[in-house]
């Protein structure tokens, strides 16, 4: 009995070395790769001037926001404060990493904005090199640098990131609060992150060990090629850092080395994401595709006969599920090409092929809204009353139409969709609203049955959508 309690304990102890062998021999092997990628990352530090006005806004940045109680004090301290501060010069560092050997770099946008004097450290040589900007792009946050070197540059190349699956093992090398060529490894965390950091938000996230100073630098495969660019971090997080996918970034890079600037497709449209009360409005079975806010007259889209309402479900075949994909893909066009818009129009499919223009961030600026009016009928919460004409100049209306909302009453049904003060109602439910009476007529219509009303509304010379549930 003794002898078989003996071999048990023994194979137990022999099965307990073999899983931690196995297990061990599973986890991936770093040096090689860092030894191979480490010489192509770079280590940038910038100087540029800061002025008071900067610095002061940055100090009062948790009171910016206009419904604080500390804003008018900010604005009026600013006003009169502000060009006294004097300015200062101020060092930063990032990270890059070399893409051709004859010197050009790829870094954030963030990282050398506003600098005055760049210059780029590689490892293992003494001597830093002044570097110069060849373009940049803030709306992906990207740019390209170029250093002229005595000697063939060591470089990284671009991988497939859309190949890249969630779990998979990534390694990060950068420059994390000056450490240089600090190597980090991790996994992928997620794909198709939106953060809110521009319109063309689609990053990797990682759990690599990303910190301020890692920007710029690449997120490697375990094939050593760059399949992200380290952009972002949650700064009250610990492992959640975001990259830009390498499949998004490789057109960027291109075009700014070959022309400087970066060229997007532009279909002249205001876009919103659709919900399930919006999709039920429309008559949508599912809440998929792009509703189109506003067809902005003389536009690409407006020429071709794309409506405000109109839902955009697939770009030249290829599915739209989210208005995100739809400024991608859009984005990633050529100013001058034709594509073909699938949208569902009140129930029923129509194509649209669309002549592109080139996408012109300054176009995108809003106005401002003029103050609203008091008074009015009552409905949701709501109060209503008709646009005249000196207030529809005001409000960027084109000639007097729709319900001018003067008031929303707290913790409404309007409240709670965001319908607000100043808001015009164009549309109730896709048909035109000029008077009290229409509103009404179709409140107790069309919209009790489908049991949601879906309002077009013009907010800061945009149009945009809000879908209030009965």
């Amino acid at each position: 009995m003794l002898s078989l309690i003996r071999k048990i304990l023994l194979i137990s102890v022999l099965l307990l070395f073999w899983g931690a062998a196995t297990a061990q021999a599973r986890l991936p092997e770093f040096t090689g790769l860092a030894e191979k990628a480490a010489p192509a990352v770079v280590n940038i530090s910038t100087v540029r001037i800061v002025s008071g006005s900067e610095e002061l806004r940055r100090f009062f940045s948790p009171f910016q926001h206009p419904e604080t109680p500390f804003y008018d004090f900010f604005e009026q301290f600013e006003r009169f404060f502000g060009n006294q501060i004097p300015s200062r010069r101020q060092q930063s560092l990032g990270s890059g990493f070399i893409i051709s050997q004859d010197g050009f770099i790829v870094t954030n946008n963030h990282v050398i904005k506003n600098a005055y004097e760049i210059t780029v450290n590689l490892q293992g040589v003494d001597s830093p090199f002044k570097a110069e900007v060849v373009g940049r792009d803030p709306e992906t946050d990207l740019a390209v640098l170029k250093i002229e070197a005595d000697r063939v540059l060591p470089v990284l190349e671009f991988g497939d990131s859309d190949s890249l699956k969630v779990g998979q093992w990534v390694m990060a090398i950068g420059n994390p609060f000056g450490l240089a060529h600090t190597v980090t490894a991790g996994i992928v965390s997620a794909k198709g992150r939106i953060i809110g950091s521009g319109p063309f938000d689609d990053f990797i996230q990682t759990d690599a060990s990303i910190n301020p100073g890692n920007s710029g630098g690449p997120l490697l495969d375990m094939n050593g090629k760059v399949i992200g660019i380290n952009t972002a971090i949650v700064a009250a997080g610990q492992g959640i850092g975001f990259a830009i996918p390498s499949n998004m970034a490789k057109g960027i890079i291109s075009q700014l080395q070959e022309s400087k600037v970066v060229q997007r497709g532009w279909l002249g449209v205001t876009i919103q994401e659709l919900d399930e009360n919006t999709a039920r409005a429309l008559g949508l079975k599912e809440a998929k595709g792009a509703l189109i806010a506003e067809a902005i007259p003389g536009q690409p889209a407006a020429k071709a006969g794309i409506r405000s309402g109109d839902v955009v479900v697939s770009i030249n075949g290829q599915p739209i599920p989210d208005s995100s994909t739809l400024l991608r893909v859009v984005a990633q066009q050529t100013p001058g090409d034709k594509i073909e818009v699938e949208v569902i129009r009140q129930g029923r499919t129509r194509s649209f092929t669309v002549t592109l223009d080139a996408r012109d961030p300054e176009r995108l600026a809003q106005r401002e809204a003029a103050p609203p009016m008091p008074n009015g009928d009552t409905f949701l919460g709501m109060a209503l009353r008709p646009l005249d004409e000196r207030k529809a100049r005001a409000m960027g209306v084109p000639h007097p139409q729709g319900l001018l909302v003067t008031s929303v009453q707290a913790d409404s049904k309007a409240a709670r969709s965001d319908v607000r003060p100043g808001d015009v109602i164009l549309e109730a439910n896709q048909q035109p609203v000029n008077s009290i009476a229409e509103f009404q007529k179709i409140l107790q219509g069309d919209a009790a049955k489908k049991g949601v009303i879906l309002l077009l509304i013009r907010r800061q010379a945009q149009s945009i959508f809000r879908t209030i549930p009965l």
